[in-house]
């Protein structure tokens, strides 16, 4: 398997025609999956919509929304229509995100993420299964709730953005892909297997889950284009983990770099950006994004896959020009030397 989608960021820094023209290329060049999320920007199925209706075979996956931001119900009826207008391509991405953005940006309690995301999907699948929702859970209480416009696909994709451990296992249970964000290449087996496990007390299958990471990537145009894209990718890391709440720190500390994750968070913390980024240290970026000229950066996008990613996904660091983006899909297409057009 060959797959790889690619995740824009929903907001006014890219151009909707832009937006569209790079979806466009993506398509041709076979790539399986436009993915978008959704913060203090645009909302993410808007976004999905437009690109749905300028291709043809892209898949439109959330990446993603919020559990505490919309009720189930409303869920099940937007990736349903999704799906609908797109000829059965939605694919639905599920997080909890971080209280940060939970409890100040949607003025809602972040409390039991974990169960929360359980009841959701429960209720999500079936309501799009088309039967009566009657559910009697602990966060959601339905009553003979029932779609009446059905998603065309007979099971809607749902990936889960996990992270820790019990999130994981929820993972392996019940999603169909996983969603991990700046996954340690070197860590990618041994978390790849505790979804395995997971999914198998569960009575499926490791391969009923696509492992789909989000891997930061950026294809340079020469040596001094590497230092800039080496820049923004230290930048963007540091803004993860000093700038994003703990899931992310906590994350990089048990891969092996709480040195440096300590150093990253104590340089936020007091506003020195640039002294955070320099905290990286070679092997922490090395480890977690792709970065190099074309052939490189295949090189490195082979080595994930080599490590357990079914499907990874190409995003790119922040300040990334459309003349790198287009530059890094064509580079890491699945079709090897495929045109733009």
């Amino acid at each position: 398997m060959n797959e790889i989608g690619f995740f824009l960021n929903a907001s006014r820094e890219t151009s909707d025609e832009d937006l569209i023209s790079i979806a466009q290329q993506a398509d041709r060049l076979g790539y399986h999956s436009f993915w978008t999320g959704e913060s203090w920007g645009r909302d993410a199925f808007t976004v999905l919509t437009m690109v749905a209706c300028h291709t043809e075979n892209l898949r439109l996956g959330t990446g993603i929304v919020t559990v505490f931001s919309r009720t189930p119900a409303i869920i099940a009826q937007t990736v349903a229509s999704l799906d609908i207008l797109s000829k059965g391509r939605a694919i639905l991405g599920l997080g909890s995100s971080g209280r940060v953005v939970v409890e100040n940006w949607h003025g809602v309690p972040f409390d039991s993420p974990l169960a929360r995301t359980r009841e959701y999907i429960d209720i999500i699948r079936k309501a799009l299964a088309g039967g009566p929702v009657n559910y009697q859970g602990r966060f959601y209480q339905m009553d003979r709730f029932r779609m009446i416009s059905p998603p065309v696909q007979e099971r809607v994709p749902i990936y889960v953005a996990s992270l820790g451990p019990k999130n994981l296992a929820l993972t392996g249970e019940l999603a169909d892909g996983w969603l991990p964000v700046w996954a340690n290449r070197e860590r990618l087996p041994g978390l790849k297997e505790q979804i395995g496990l997971a999914a198998a007390k569960a009575g499926r299958n490791i391969a009923d889950v696509t492992v789909a990471p989000y891997i930061f990537c950026y294809t340079a145009s020469g040596p001094q284009d590497l230092a800039h894209g080496e820049q923004l990718l230290r930048a963007h890391m540091a803004y993860y983990i000093g700038g994003m709440g703990t899931f992310y720190f906590e994350s990089f500390s048990r891969a092996g770099f709480a040195t440096e994750a300590r150093a990253v968070r104590d340089a936020w913390s007091s506003g020195n950006r640039d002294q955070a980024a320099a905290a990286l240290s070679d092997r922490m970026l090395e480890s977690v994004v792709v970065l190099g000229d074309p052939q490189q950066c295949r090189d490195q996008l082979a080595k994930f896959r080599q490590a357990g990613a079914d499907m990874p996904i190409a995003n790119f660091p922040h300040g990334t020009d459309l003349a790198t983006i287009r530059r890094t899909i064509e580079a890491l297409a699945p079709q090897a030397g495929a045109g733009d057009g």
